[in-house]
């Protein structure tokens, strides 16, 4: 079930809700009781790795590490 994220037309509120596909239901706002819900987009973070010859658990090492560019 994906975690969604909602915006009370009342009172500003924004609120997370799982949910099914198929819901029939209006969530309720926490903090009013408003039905009045609005569904916001949320973003993502995703990530990208550059190819590189250091092993993760180097990154950041000091100049010292036998692992690290110079």
């Amino acid at each position: 079930m994906p975690l969604r994220e909602y915006k009370c037309q009342g009172c500003g509120e924004v609120a997370e809700f799982l949910e099914r596909t198929s819901r029939k239901t209006a969530h309720v706002c926490p903090k009013c009781g408003s039905k009045a819900m609005d569904k916001q987009f949320s973003t993502f973070a995703s990530v990208v790795k550059e190819n590189s010859s250091v092993p993760d658990r180097c990154q950041g090492c000091p100049s010292q590490c036998p692992h690290a560019s110079n």
